[in-house]
């Protein structure tokens, strides 16, 4: 009976040994993923950086006026005026639809029936 009990517990300790390699293996995995992923997301964030500054530059009120004096016979662009703008009493706004009351109650009939 002891060699049976004997057994089993070494037959218990080789499987949680094989079971603890193999999650060792697993984690260092997953922690080389993470490594991974931080290295890119930082790289993009790096990207993301320059591609704001580019587009900053590009979008330079004088560069783009100048663009625009340059290209005025093919986009027929103009500068904006004041005038061009509307005045916000000039908005129409839509109506406010009312929701339907489908079961209306009478508060008057209510009211006397609770003062006896």
């Amino acid at each position: 009976m002891r060699s049976i009990v004997y057994v089993l517990t070494a037959l218990a300790v080789f499987g949680m040994a094989f079971w603890a390699y193999r999650e060792n293996y697993v984690t260092q995995q997953v922690l080389k993923d993470s490594k991974d992923l931080h290295r890119q997301i930082g790289a993009a964030q790096v990207r993301l950086s320059v591609l704001r500054a580019e587009w900053a530059y590009l979008n330079r009120p004088d560069r783009l006026m100048e663009l625009s004096e340059i290209n005025f016979d093919r986009l027929g662009l103009l500068p904006l005026r004041p005038d061009q703008f509307g005045r916000i009493d000039e908005v129409s706004y839509p109506d406010e639809q009312l929701l339907p009351i489908t079961n209306p109650v009478d508060v008057s009939t209510m009211s006397e029936e609770s003062n006896p």
